[in-house]
């Protein structure tokens, strides 16, 4: 089964201020700020939605198709990519514009100053979708251009294709319309417990609606695991334990990874929801979204610990 990933495709940059954002701060001149903050270094770390799933799925063995957008800096990146045999032809290059890109500063006392610049992502990837074999594909729309993540799914619907169905942090800019016309149809919608509230506050729908729309529903609970919803009943999945929970940053990317290789495999939802709790586990144990790594054989080993034999 061929995967392909709608998603983003960005750049990290991450800063540390070794003091705190609140002594450069004059409360009553917040009215004309202007600061200027010396850090200590930067970081540049590989990301996005879309770049995280197929790093996590090329652990799993998967090569899978990411559609994206990129822009003129983006060599880096693409020698990453294929390096891990990722295929590339999914992805266009907007030359005028930079690759997204996350702009992070962090004081001593863990306070955050974040910019983000779409760059590229503000163009659809325009991807040709009838390469896609409609028999042996299955489709994730995770954040990213808005376009891609309203038109990908009614593409998948049109073809038959299975697709999972991901707003995260794009619940907002999807607004009502766009959103319940991208979970209809759906073969899974997967979002976080508080994601979950917003989908429903912003479309109208129940819970109960969600499922008459969607094969299955996936609620992230963070360290408490996740619940797998349909018509008839609801499945909790347990947590891998973490040796040491370092940094929480692209988990759910990872679990997405898991899911979607699981399926690959040929297992249920329930099955596949327990490889992406594996594989969450070791993003959560290394700082950053694409720096942790194992082998199939580490992996085996760590599910069966938990969840027993693999099928």
């Amino acid at each position: 089964m061929q995967i392909y990933i709608t998603g983003s495709l960005a750049f990290d940059r991450i800063m540390s201020f070794p003091e705190k954002f609140s002594d450069h701060i004059l409360p009553d001149k917040i009215h004309i700020l202007n600061v200027s903050f010396v850090v200590d270094g930067l970081f540049e770390r590989f990301g996005g939605t879309a770049g995280n799933i197929a790093y996590n799925l090329s652990l799993l063995g998967e090569k899978s198709v990411i559609l994206s957008q990129v822009g003129k800096d983006f060599g880096l990146y693409d020698e990453r990519l294929q390096h891990y045999g990722l295929s590339v032809e999914g992805i266009r290059t907007v030359e005028q514009e930079f690759t997204a890109g996350c702009y992070i500063t962090t004081d001593k006392a863990d306070n955050q100053i974040n910019g983000f610049n779409p760059g590229a992502m503000k163009y659809p990837c325009q991807y040709d979708m009838t390469r896609i074999d409609s028999a042996e594909a299955i489709g994730i729309i995770s954040p990213g251009n808005i376009n891609d993540m309203v038109d990908h799914p009614r593409y998948y619907r049109e073809k038959g294709i299975p697709y999972i169905f991901d707003p995260g942090q794009q619940i907002p800019a999807l607004g009502g319309e766009k959103l319940r016309d991208a979970i209809v149809g759906a073969e899974i919608l997967i979002v976080n417990d508080y994601e979950l509230e917003m989908v429903m506050k912003s479309t109208g729908m129940s819970q109960e609606d969600i499922l008459d729309n969607v094969a299955y529903l996936i609620t992230t609970l963070g360290e408490k695991g996740s619940v797998v919803s349909t018509r008839d009943e609801e499945t909790s999945i347990g947590v891998c334990p973490a040796e040491a929970v370092v940094d929480p940053t692209g988990a759910g990317d990872a679990y997405r990874s898991g899911l979607l290789k699981g399926l690959s495999m040929g297992k249920t939802v329930v099955e596949a929801c327990k490889l992406g709790a594996v594989c969450a586990t070791y993003a959560v144990e290394k700082t950053g979204t694409q720096e942790h790594s194992f082998t199939l054989e580490e992996f085996t080993r760590r599910y069966e610990g938990v969840f027993g034999p693999m099928e």
